[in-house]
């Protein structure tokens, strides 16, 4: 049977109860490091989503106007009822093409056309799509931002209000690559209240928090699943350090296809 004075004279890091919080206290860090793996891949993968639709999207669309386009020729030439069903179909698919206003919409100011769509129209270089890949210091301030001001890390529903709405703020600053704004919030964190490190002592309260954490630690795996199981992940992961040079690679091979489409339609109506 245990001594209670025995009990009571243990140094505090034998205690249960302090290697229960210790666990609870790895297991935070552990999901806060997973966390913040998750949402940079997250940024990453919304990025580049709009950096591929910016730069091959016309391609595509110009492709698919192709297609339709030798379809029709064919069914026009052949007549057969398959050739003719098959152009409906593929012309269906074609996006109706938007009003002029539409599409010019970015390219004019108040002098005219944009220097972006000047160069398209004289062969000039076009300027290319904005970046917002985070920068190396970006992200460095971002990780240190969610290791200090992490949810998880209150003690009180208060101060879990005050770490979400700032989070709120550091998350979009990360999302747009803004490094000055990241490095303000760094700034205003360091200057504000400081949440107790100490963590909840009763042994039901540990438990249940490890509990959450495991929860929370699946749902995100589910999360970081579907990203990278997704097209956009899956083309990040074929080259995770020159993403850039991947779209350029498919860039190539759409511009080969468009060249090919051209001159299939041109034997047809020709």
């Amino acid at each position: 049977m245990t001594n209670p004075e025995d009990a009571a004279n243990r140094p505090d890091d034998e205690r249960p109860e302090a290697r229960l919080e210790q666990a609870v206290r790895v297991a935070e860090q552990a999901l806060i490091e997973f966390e913040i793996a998750v949402e940079t891949f997250r940024v990453e993968v919304e990025n580049f989503s709009r950096l591929h639709h910016q730069k091959l999207g016309p391609m595509y669309a110009r492709l698919e106007e192709l297609d339709a386009q030798i379809a029709e020729a064919r069914a026009a030439r052949t007549g057969d009822a398959e050739d003719v069903r098959r152009a409906q179909e593929l012309r269906a698919r074609v996006m109706p093409m938007p009003d002029v206003a539409e599409l010019f919409q970015e390219w004019m100011d108040s002098d005219g056309l944009s220097p972006e769509a000047s160069a398209m129209l004289s062969e000039l270089p076009v300027r290319s799509p904005e970046r917002v890949r985070p920068s190396d210091e970006a992200r460095r301030l971002y990780r240190e931002l969610v290791r200090k001001a992490h949810p998880d890390l209150a003690q009180d529903d208060k101060e879990r209000v005050r770490r979400e709405e700032f989070m709120v703020r550091v998350n979009a600053a990360y999302g747009r690559g803004d490094e000055v704004q990241l490095t303000e919030l760094s700034g205003e964190w360091a200057a504000g209240p400081v949440a107790e490190a100490d963590r909840p002592s009763k042994s039901e309260e540990l438990y249940a928090r490890l509990e959450w954490l495991a929860q929370r630690k699946e749902m995100l795996t589910l999360v970081a699943r579907d990203l990278e199981d997704g097209a956009i992940g899956s083309m990040l992961r074929m080259a995770p350090d020159d993403p850039d040079r991947l779209l350029e690679e498919i860039a190539d091979r759409l511009l080969g296809q468009v060249a090919e489409r051209e001159a299939e339609l041109g034997r047809l109506v020709g």
